[in-house]
């Protein structure tokens, strides 16, 4: 993703940021602004790793290379 991928995504929510300034109640402030940042969040994610699987129980090979799957030798 470059700069100006995520300043387009950024800008994206800019008016949505300027709306929250008209809520009065501190929570629900919070809680629209926490929206805002999990959607951005989600679309940069997204953007740099691929889209997310349809099925989260998918298995993937998370251990390849890494090393921990292989067994100790007792030398």
């Amino acid at each position: 993703m470059t700069k100006a991928e995520y300043l387009e995504l950024a800008g994206q929510r800019y008016e949505a940021f300027q709306e929250l300034n008209k809520i009065d109640d501190f929570y629900d402030y919070e809680k629209e602004f926490v929206n805002i940042l999990n959607g951005l969040g989600r679309e940069v994610l997204e953007k740099n790793l691929g889209t997310l699987v349809k099925d989260k129980r998918k298995k993937k090979p998370h251990n390849i290379g890494s090393g921990n799957n292989q067994q100790q030798s007792s030398v």
